[in-house]
């Protein structure tokens, strides 16, 4: 196996294995994924800063077993922030992404996907992003893009402007930007508020019911990501499934491309829609809850 020397932020990454298949079926090596976070780092890295962190590691490529770590173990370079975050009975010493350096090297310890926590570490209890995840119950996207239309109708009923991305899997991500006043409990109640709302306003199509038997085939909106030390995919984040997905912001118009589907670009692909300009710029302001939470207790 080889070891290639990748210089990034002032610093050399040893990036050891390089030509390890991390996705045997697409021939995609350690070196290969590498690439991609370098070549979608001006991107990514502004979703990551500050962030905690939790690591979906396949050291054995993807078919292998899958790792999920959140605690930054000890030989982890000293220059690698960290966020030290309390849990039940403990804290977890979360890693944090603040530059392109930390980015490859995580990439060198066979992290695949890196998950971001909707908060950031220096206010770990007020997000900054709400999320609506849009899980269809089968492989129909029409669903979801039915979905993603009637929610963005009721965010903007409620003047909260909002962000939409593949999720590189099966669904869509809608993100709201919020201004960090309210903490978690009151934005996860306010998002399921939300999504109860819709799912009444479309019941056919709809459901908030966790449980896959009581869903009769009907699109789940998960909100149960908005919660204190949750996580959801980053932007630009290569997704451990064949061909090597990746979750990709979209611009609203592009929700009526008949091509879109969740996985549509992939780590092979993606290298020509960065050309374009990043569709969520500029970036919607961030918003209180405040006025939108009364504005939904009027519907």
């Amino acid at each position: 196996m080889t070891t290639a020397e990748i210089r990034a932020s002032g610093r050399i990454i040893q990036l050891r294995r390089a030509d390890k298949e991390l996705f045997p079926a697409d021939g995609l090596t350690k070196a290969d994924l590498a690439a991609h976070y370098r070549r979608v780092a001006r991107r990514i890295l502004p979703q990551l800063r500050g962030r905690p962190l939790m690591l979906e590691r396949y050291p054995d490529g993807i078919d292998g077993p899958r790792i999920v770590q959140k605690d930054t173990p000890g030989h982890f370079p000293a220059w690698i922030h960290r966020s030290e975050l309390p849990k039940a009975g403990g804290t977890v010493d979360y890693p944090v992404c603040d530059d392109l350096a930390t980015l490859l090297y995580l990439v060198g310890q066979a992290c695949v996907t890196p998950h971001r926590w909707l908060s950031r570490a220096d206010r770990p209890d007020h997000p900054d992003l709400l999320v609506f995840d849009l899980d269809p119950s089968g492989e129909d996207f029409e669903p979801v893009r039915a979905a993603a239309r009637a929610l963005r109708g009721l965010l903007d009923e409620l003047a909260l402007p909002a962000d939409l991305m593949t999720t590189g899997s099966r669904g869509l991500h809608v993100l709201v930007r919020l201004d960090r006043r309210a903490p978690f409990d009151e934005v996860r109640a306010f998002a399921r508020d939300a999504a109860d709302l819709l799912a009444r306003r479309h019941p056919d199509l709809l459901t908030t019911e966790a449980r896959k038997a009581a869903r009769r085939g009907r699109l789940y909106l998960d909100v149960q990501r908005n919660g204190y030390g949750q996580t959801a995919v980053t932007p630009y984040a290569v997704r451990a499934l064949p061909g090597a997905p990746v979750a990709t912001p979209l611009g609203w118009d592009e929700l009526d491309d008949p091509a879109l589907t969740p996985r549509r670009w992939t780590a092979a692909t993606l290298a020509e829609r960065l050309l374009a300009p990043d569709p969520w710029r500029p970036a919607a302001r961030s918003r209180s809850l405040g006025p939108a939470r009364r504005r939904l207790e009027g519907l």
